[in-house]
């Protein structure tokens, strides 16, 4: 099964998935505020890591501008938990072991592990409008710089 087409201009697909702090986060019930959507391969990994930690550096400036920040992987709640406790993460991180999302965003890919080839999470990012429709989509994200990619995105976005 092809993995579907987020367009930029389109709704974002729709998910509802239990985070962190005992929560179920619906993307519909996020309407109003802008969403930073990242899907990232797995919890206490270094690319993971430092990702999450740059996200956490300019929250204030997401939050500044009624923006909602969310990593999501397949990972447990209970492993979510542990990793944001950890690094101190101002936003929830989104359980999606069955890949609900993960499927519905496209994010599903075979990747080259050691000459192996496994299925997991492709890093990527969506921005998401307060009317629920997608404004950026960043695949095959490189973690450095990317938030600061994604923060500038939303400023311009924003403007508009």
């Amino acid at each position: 099964m092809a993995a579907p087409a987020i367009k930029e201009g389109k709704p974002a697909p729709d998910f509802e998935l239990p985070a962190t702090g005992d929560k179920n986060i619906c993307l519909s019930d996020l309407r109003g505020k802008f969403v930073v959507l990242y899907f990232y391969p797995k919890d206490h990994t270094p690319g993971c890591t430092t990702q999450g930690q740059d996200f956490r550096t300019l929250h204030t400036r997401f939050r500044r501008r009624k923006t909602v920040v969310l990593g999501l992987s397949r990972d447990s709640v209970k492993t979510h938990e542990n990793f944001k406790t950890k690094h101190k993460f101002p936003f929830d991180l989104v359980s999606d072991p069955d890949e609900v999302a993960c499927k519905r965003y496209g994010v599903m890919k075979l990747k080259n592990m050691y000459g192996r080839k496994v299925r997991g999470i492709e890093r990527s990012t969506f921005l998401i409008d307060p009317d629920g429709i997608v404004r950026r989509v960043w695949r095959k994200v490189r973690v450095p710089d990317h938030a600061t990619e994604v923060l500038d995105a939303l400023i311009e976005t924003s403007k508009a």
